[in-house]
């Protein structure tokens, strides 16, 4: 098995003292599956590639502890657990993030490529893609055939894979040490609580936020439901934490947005039509996603006709401060078995999303990064379904008529974006053709002739075309 990492910023043989390998020495370890060495290829002032190779006795696997079934396997070959408890070995130093001797190349972005000469990729190269790419890589995925002598065979499940990036070592080592085994899906070794902090620690900074989130973890830990729903309760309380400091850094960014709306009222406006539609629908079970401080939830309380509300939220701060502005403990115990609050998170599958007759997200998209929105749809339209879905959302075109916006600005601070009409129609399209939904558009607030409304409305229904559903299947 081969693995190499190269850095091209001058000089480039600082990637020894990151590595903590000389390059002019040849650098090897004994482990209880077989052997690792370290070594350099170039080692010059523009380019220096350092080459992990790890050798593994096939036979001794099947006789020993590993036990595997066959003594013709691919685990020689093959980037696997086996690699990273090598990389773990001889790169401890890096992945911890420490260097002695140059403490301050640790956090600098060199530019680097890592190559790794056999991947088994479970998903084929879509999902080399669906996992590196969100990370800032170029990745090169060059299929391997069957049997090279024998090319009409076709191709196999393996893969050449190149990452190309600007990256920290420290970050690089550590993307490849938990992603590579969840490529392979497969671990040697027994897969207890240790691994939760494992992941968890070489995952700081970049896992809470990747977009496939879900299926790094479930893979990782080898599909055990008990230690993935341990994880991700973990990565949740982290990205609670996250939210509602950025709360607390905002909230002037929040007074200063509902100043700017207030001429309109248009959060009044919002939810009243909000309310009206669902009234209109026939629902009698809502969840408001993201629902905040429950202002949503608090007018659709006094609608008899509808008999389950639900409202859920990533921020704690948020969820209690509805708590109170619902007078949930004062209610009396009927009408509090009509509505529930609860944590969660809109990027992973939650099993309590399911079963309701509408979902509604008000003003909630713009607060997701882009890349994200692929696993919103997921869990949104495919795993929970509501028979209707709501979503408002800024109308960036509408911006140049509030006077005291500056020019290029967004309505608030914590907006990753501020979508035109007509890419709001895109998006909101192409997700309803996907996942077997149809969709409509309104406008909520004052309309301008020339830049719409304030705030652009998007209703999706179920389609009962079965080819659509089939689509997602």
């Amino acid at each position: 098995m081969l693995f190499s990492i190269t850095n091209e910023t001058t000089p480039a043989t600082d990637l020894g003292y990151l590595l903590h390998k000389n390059p002019a020495n040849l650098h090897t370890s004994d482990l209880t599956f077989g052997r690792a060495h370290v070594f350099y290829s170039s080692a010059e002032a523009d380019r220096c590639t350092a080459c992990l190779v790890l050798e593994i006795n096939p036979v001794e696997l099947v006789r020993g502890a590993q036990q595997l079934e066959d003594y013709v396997n691919d685990r020689p070959y093959v980037a696997s657990s086996y690699l990273t408890v090598a990389m773990g070995r001889m790169f401890s130093t890096a992945l911890a993030g420490r260097c002695g001797a140059r403490p301050g190349l640790v956090e600098r972005k060199l530019a680097l490529s890592a190559a790794v000469e056999v991947v088994r990729a479970r998903g084929g190269a879509p999902v080399l893609r669906k996992l590196f790419e969100p990370l800032g890589y170029t990745v090169e995925a060059a299929p391997l055939p069957l049997d090279p002598a024998f090319p009409d065979w076709g191709e196999s499940r393996y893969f050449r894979l190149t990452l190309v990036g600007a990256a920290t070592v420290h970050d690089l080592l550590s993307h490849l040490y938990v992603l590579l085994p969840v490529l392979d899906d497969d671990k040697h070794y027994y897969v207890g609580d240790a691994e939760v902090d494992k992941l968890l620690r070489h995952g700081e900074g970049w896992l809470n936020s990747h977009p496939e989130r879900q299926l790094i973890v479930t893979r990782y830990l080898k599909r055990r439901s008990s230690l993935v729903d341990q994880a991700l309760a973990r990565l949740l309380e982290d990205e609670s934490a996250s939210v509602e400091a950025a709360e607390t850094r905002t909230e002037k960014a929040t007074a200063a947005e509902r100043d700017l709306e207030r001429p309109l009222t248009l959060h009044t406006q919002r939810l009243k039509t909000v309310a009206a539609r669902l009234s209109e629908l026939g629902a009698s079970t809502v969840v408001d996603l993201g629902c905040g401080e429950g202002r949503l939830l608090r007018r659709l309380l006094a609608d008899r006709s509808l008999q389950r509300l639900a409202g859920m939220d990533v921020s704690h701060r948020s969820l209690d401060i509805a708590h109170r502005r619902l007078r949930l403990d004062r209610m009396p115990e009927r009408q509090r078995r009509r509505i529930e609050l609860f944590q969660g998170s809109l990027l992973y599958r939650d099993r309590r999303l399911s079963g309701f007759d509408a979902a509604v997200l008000t003003e909630v998209i713009e607060h997701l990064d882009p890349a994200r929105l692929a696993a919103l749809e997921r869990v949104l339209f495919e795993f929970a379904r509501p028979r209707h879905v709501m979503i408002t959302t800024p109308n960036r075109e509408y911006n140049v008529l509030f006077p005291t916006l500056p020019p290029g600005r967004f309505r608030h601070a914590d907006h990753r974006f501020e979508w035109t009409r007509a890419e709001f129609a895109q998006w909101a399209e192409a997700a309803a053709k996907r996942f077997g939904y149809r969709v409509r558009f309104e406008p909520v607030g004052p309309l301008d002739e020339e830049h719409g409304a304030p705030t652009q409305m998007a209703l999706f229904s179920i389609s009962e075309e079965p080819a659509a559903r089939k689509e997602v299947a």
